[in-house]
C-alpha cells in the first residue's frame, strides 16, 4: 500500500484507504472463524464450506474494490484476501491445536492421578486382609503373641496410611516396611516357613512409589507358605546399583497346587502402576517353574516420578 501512497491526495485519504482494507479483511476473518469453521468446516461440511469462504471473500472484495477499479480491481483485491485469509486460517488452527494438547495432556495428567489414587486406595485393604488373616489364625491358637502382632499391625498401618498421601517415599523406609511385614508373617510361618530378607547396597536418598514392593511379598507369603503345610521357602532381595533397584523374590511352590496358575489382585495393580509410573525405566519379569516362583523387578530412580 505504501507504493501506492502517490496516488492519494492526502494521508487522511490515505491511512483511511487502508483502515478500509483492514476492516474488510477483520470481517472476513472473523466470519471465517467464528461462523464458517465451528458451523460447516468442524462439522466435515468442507464442499459448503469452500464455497461460503470463496463468496465472503468475493463479496469483500466487490464492496472494496468494484468502485475504484472495477473486475481488476476485484481481482487484486481477491488474491490478496486470499493470501490474509490462509495466514489467519494457518495461526488460528496453529493456536486451536495448542489449546486441543494442552486439553489433552491436562486430562492425561487428571487420569493417571485418578488411576494412580485407585490402584492405591486398592493396596491398603488387600494388605489389611492378607494382614489379618495372619493374627486371625494366630488367635484361634490363642497365642500369647497376637496382641504384639495388633500393636505390629497397627504400626505397618500408620505408615500405609502416611505413605498413600505421598508421591514417593525413601526407598530405606520402603525397604523397612517389608522388614516389618516378614517379622509379623514369620510368627505364624516360622515352623514350617524359612524367610530371608536381604538388601544390598546404598539405600540413602534414593526415593520410590509408596506401596509397590509389598505385593511380591504377599504373593509369595499367599501362594508359597501359607497355602501349605509343607515346609516352604521365601529368599527376597533387594541390591541397588547406580540407583537402580534390582528386587527379587522367590517362593517354593507347594507340590500339590504346582499346576495352578497364579493370580491376584495385587500383582495386577503393581503392574499397571509400574507402567503408569515408570514406563520407560522398569523391567518385570515373572519366571513360573514347577516348584519355583520367581519375579525379578528392577526400577530407575534415578530419574523422578514427576518428570515421567
Amino acid at each position: 500500500m505504501w507504493a501506492f501512497k502517490d496516488r492519494f491526495d492526502t494521508n487522511y485519504s490515505f491511512f483511511l484507504h487502508g483502515l478500509n482494507y483492514a476492516i474488510v479483511i477483520m470481517a472476513i476473518i472473523w466470519i471465517n472463524h467464528f461462523i464458517l469453521i465451528p458451523s460447516f468446516f468442524d462439522k466435515r461440511r468442507y464442499f459448503l464450506y469452500t464455497i461460503l469462504l470463496i463468496g465472503s471473500v468475493f463479496i469483500g472484495a466487490y464492496l472494496k474494490a468494484y468502485e475504484e477499479d472495477g473486475w481488476y480491481g476485484i481481482y487484486k483485491v481477491i488474491f490478496y484476501l486470499i493470501y490474509t485469509t490462509g495466514a489467519g486460517m494457518a495461526a488460528f488452527f496453529l493456536r486451536r491445536n495448542m489449546i486441543i494438547q494442552g486439553e489433552n495432556a491436562e486430562k492425561g495428567k487428571l487420569q493417571k492421578e485418578m488411576e494412580l489414587n485407585y490402584l492405591k486406595a486398592q493396596v491398603n485393604p488387600h494388605f489389611l486382609f492378607n494382614s489379618l488373616n495372619s493374627i486371625y489364625s494366630l488367635s484361634r491358637k490363642q497365642s500369647l503373641e497376637t496382641p504384639d502382632l495388633v500393636m505390629q499391625l497397627s504400626e505397618l498401618m500408620r505408615y500405609q496410611l502416611e505413605s498413600s498421601k505421598k508421591e514417593t517415599v525413601l526407598l530405606k523406609e520402603e525397604l523397612e516396611f517389608i522388614e516389618n511385614y516378614l517379622l509379623l508373617e514369620e510368627k505364624r510361618l516360622s515352623k514350617r516357613c524359612t524367610v530371608e530378607f536381604l538388601i544390598d547396597g546404598d539405600v540413602l536418598g534414593l526415593r520410590v512409589s509408596p506401596m509397590l514392593l509389598i505385593p511380591f511379598v504377599e504373593n509369595a507369603v499367599k501362594h508359597g507358605a501359607q497355602s501349605t503345610i509343607e515346609k516352604s521357602t521365601i529368599d527376597i532381595s533387594a541390591t541397588i546399583k547406580n540407583a537402580t533397584l534390582y528386587f527379587c523374590v522367590e517362593n517354593s511352590k507347594p507340590h500339590k497346587v504346582s499346576s495352578l496358575k497364579r493370580t491376584g489382585l495385587g500383582l495386577e495393580n503393581v503392574r499397571r502402576r509400574l507402567n503408569l509410573l515408570y514406563p520407560n525405566s522398569h523391567v518385570f519379569e515373572i519366571d513360573d517353574k514347577e516348584e519355583k516362583y520367581h519375579v525379578n523387578l528392577s526400577i530407575d530412580l534415578s530419574v523422578s516420578i514427576l518428570e515421567k
